[in-house]
């Protein structure tokens, strides 16, 4: 691994991505200085203090937790120039104009740490002009970085050399940004808006012209660019709203005035579209102003009509024969809307052909590698796959045929025919641009495998490309146990892994069996477990629905016993002879909460949501949730002098309450659902890595199993307190009837039942407490509406 150590970070700009860079870095836990303008009126900071306030009220959260937006350094050019030279990295994101970033760059460079790394977050200028203003000794240490927006969310992050950077200098900045910042890096070449922005806003600008060609509205073509064409769900014009429609034109705009019909074939179909225009001329930016290419009023989506420039009911669907196609495997898929004669077929197939098209003209001119375009593509624009990889599974020389013949005709956007390369030599032979060797090079004219940086080796299971025949996460190491519903492997022989393989990886009785089969296995065989996906969620919760037929044929007893097993199934690996380490990411519902809780150590993605939220389908947590909660507040009292159990749990109870979920990793822990011990992870494709260095590390120094002991409840006093404040919220129309009785039997069970404050019980005793109200509960219509409702429609229902 690089010793280059990122200490400090310094941000300048505090407008939208300046700051939200600045939030990120604080999520984990790297220290920053925002900078910005001295404020004109008022103190000095002022412009840096409202961007910061902004940030806690921002959607989605650029914070993990809110108010660590008080971590974010504030500073101005004029008062504080000096802290730059304390700064590790530095980068810039002030606005997309090169004479002010020219100007800023000459102003801070004599402040710049002479080890530390300058960069330019800039979405498309050219890096190397860039560096013409900097001083010599600064050039090798200047580069272009690219986040994506939203940074917390968005994978991608662009490297850009300019033809003086040290490569050391790229190569340490891959390793911060990939293991500190948790970001998928791609190099682009210093060409106009580098590779995704390239290629997706020109697939843009591709659809806005093919949408005005088929006539089709903006919801029904969201309808059909979204999901169901393996993009993100927001489709084609929700995402520019997301975007900023201002932030679009000049990226628009960047490709209009650093470009030509000579350098850029497809320089005619750059255009800013007529509807941008008009919404631009309005003042109607998309999400940020409230109204784009949509606009919500009350309830009701609206979406904007160029005709009448206004505003008309949106909604509208697809029709559901191309649902159906865009089903099919991918050579069958394109040779259907090919040869489709309606105008939402025709008009898929030519915003598939315009992007293929696209991507392989300028492969050369813009990225290494077909690889790059594809992950570009897919981390930076949402796609399930790159262009590159659609044409290849599709069929390369056949889809590659009817692309040119489209050309031919005069049906493609340009002219441009297809590089030999795409026809000829080995890219025709592999049939495609990624093999097992690596992936396509033109300029070389080679497949070269990807770059293999130290930082690297922390990821088993990286990303990869579909052709590359890397080994996947379910088929790697030894097995030593495999169903349809859990493998049991292991990679190092040192730690046993079980990874759940049922659908969003519920917790049906026969998973619990696997995993109480994992803690013998490990404790035999191994020196620890960790329980770990390859893929989102971590879990989901029990299986709902596989219990539902049992308790049909059998009654109440069958949903018993399947939660005794369950509740045991926690214990065994709470009190297991080896360390179990719970590998958490995405979501950790109801049981997948509890499974991790009852782990000894959880390592978990920044992005991890945690929560018992039974709640929501008229239960109450069953297999150790509550008691968990009810223990935890006994052990953080016992560490304090206050006598008063009851306002240690009042966090806890409120949470499983309220189906509260961690809307981040830091925010989990917040609720008590992650500890301070616990390891929160930036990159998710390190999870796995961490995790059994963890558990081997406990092994290593000696852990022991927690011994079993008795604990304090606060009693039927603490749970009169509760229920005083529940009569309140249901009197006062709050919440219903039926959430009043599950909140009541989630008081009577935290709070230990009919027993004195102080009693001291076993996790058994409040177990017993837990299925005995979760039993009540399956069995009152409400909570089986309730139940109903969300495996019919995956909503809660309110009653």
């Amino acid at each position: 691994m690089s010793r280059f150590q990122v200490k400090k970070v310094a941000v300048l700009g505090a407008g939208v991505m300046g700051a939200q860079i600045a939030a990120h870095l604080v999520n984990v836990k790297v220290p920053v200085v925002l900078f910005d303008l001295p404020a004109k009126e008022g103190p000095k900071n002022g412009i840096v203090t409202k961007a910061v306030e902004g940030l806690k009220k921002l959607k989605p959260a650029p914070l993990g937790v809110a108010d660590d937006a008080a971590l974010i350094q504030q500073a101005n050019y004029e008062e504080h120039m000096a802290l730059l030279g304390e700064c590790d990295l530095v980068i810039e994101a002030i606005a997309e104009r090169m004479d002010w970033k020219l100007d800023l760059y000459k102003k801070i460079a004599p402040h710049v740490a002479p080890h530390a790394i300058l960069a330019s977050n800039t979405s498309g200028l050219s890096i190397t002009k860039l560096s013409e203003a900097l001083p010599e000794a600064l050039k090798p240490r200047f580069c272009g970085i690219h986040f994506f927006n939203p940074p917390r969310y968005m994978y991608l992050v662009e490297l850009i050399a300019t033809p003086g950077t040290q490569p050391q200098i790229l190569d340490d900045l891959e390793t911060f940004v990939t293991s500190g910042l948790g970001k998928g890096v791609v190099r682009a070449k210093d060409t106009p808006n580098f590779i995704a922005n390239r290629v997706g806003i020109a697939g843009m600008l591709a659809t806005m012209r093919e949408v005005e060609n088929f006539g089709l509205s903006y919801d029904v073509v969201d309808d059909l660019t979204g999901k169901k064409l393996g993009r993100a769900s927001s489709g084609t014009f929700r995402t520019a709203d997301v975007v900023g429609l201002d932030t679009m034109a000049h990226v628009i705009k960047t490709l209009q005035d650093t470009l030509s019909a000579e350098t850029d074939p497809f320089y005619g179909s750059f255009g800013t579209p007529e509807v941008l225009k008009t919404l631009l001329e309005m003042g109607h930016l998309g999400q940020k102003t409230k109204a784009g290419f949509y606009k919500k009023v009350g309830r009701d989506v609206l979406r904007f009509e160029l005709d009448s420039r206004d505003y008309v009911p949106a909604g509208q669907k697809s029709d559901e024969v191309y649902a159906r196609m865009l089903k099919k495997p991918a050579a069958e898929r394109l040779k259907l809307l090919r040869n489709s004669e309606g105008p939402q077929g025709r008009f898929l197939w030519a915003i598939l052909r315009n992007s293929f098209h696209y991507a392989a003209v300028h492969l050369a001119s813009i990225a290494e590698t077909a690889r790059d375009v594809d992950f570009a593509m897919r981390w930076g624009f949402g796609m399930k796959q790159g262009p590159f990889e659609l044409w290849q599974e599709a069929g390369w020389l056949q889809v590659a045929r009817w692309i040119q013949e489209d050309i031919d005709a005069g049906k493609a956007l340009s002219s441009a025919p297809l590089p030999d390369w795409v026809f000829k030599g080995p890219v025709a032979d592999a049939g495609g641009v990624h093999t097992p060797e690596g992936s396509w090079n033109p300029t070389s004219g080679r497949f070269e495998a990807r770059r293999q940086l130290p930082v690297h080796q922390r990821q088993h299971f990286p990303e990869t490309v579909l052709g590359s025949q890397a080994t996947r996460w379910d088929a790697a190491g030894r097995t030593l146990h495999e169903d349809a519903n859990i493998r049991l492997w292991t990679l190092d022989e040192q730690v046993l892994i079980a990874s759940i393989k049922t659908k969003m990886h519920a917790i049906s009785p026969e998973v619990c069996e696997g995993l109480q089969q994992a803690v013998d296995t490990a404790e035999k065989d191994f020196q620890g477990l960790v329980i770990w996906s390859g893929d989102e969620p971590f879990s989901v919760g029990a299986d709902l629905q596989a219990l539902l037929p049992a308790f049909m044929a059998v009654g109440v007893a069958a949903v018993e016993d399947a939660e005794g097993f369950m509740q045991q199934t926690m214990l065994k690996l709470r009190y297991a002879g080896v360390p179990v380490v719970a590998a958490v990411r995405g979501m950790a519902l109801g049981g997948g909460c509890e499974l991790a809780i009852h782990s000894h150590r959880r390592v978990a993605a920044m992005e991890s949501y945690i929560g018992l939220v039974e709640v929501g389908v008229g239960l109450v947590p069953g297999a150790g949730g509550l008691t968990y909660i009810a223990r935890r507040a006994a052990e953080v009292q016992a560490q304090t002098n206050h006598k008063d159990l009851l306002p240690f749990l009042t966090e806890g109870f409120t949470a499983a309450a309220m189906a509260k979920v961690g809307t981040s990793a830091l925010e989990s822990r917040k609720l008590g659902y992650l500890l301070d011990s616990d390891v929160i992870v930036p990159n998710k494709d390190e999870l796995l890595y961490v995790a059994i260095a963890e558990a081997r590390a406990m092994a290593d120094t000696g852990w022991r199993a927690p011994p079993k002991r008795m604990f304090p409840v606060a009693g039927r006093s603490g749970k009169a307190t509760i229920l005083g404040q529940l009569v309140n919220m249901r009197d006062g129309g709050f919440i219903s009837a039926h959430d009043f009785r599950i909140a009541s039997l989630i008081a009577h069970v935290v709070t230990g039942g009919d027993v004195d404050a102080g009693t001291l019980v076993t996790e058994e005793y409040l177990m017993t407490l837990e299925r005995q109200a979760f039993c009540e509960l399956v069995q009152h219509p409400k909570t089986q509406e309730r139940i109903l409702g969300m495996l019919s429609t995956g909503k809660p229902v309110r009653n």
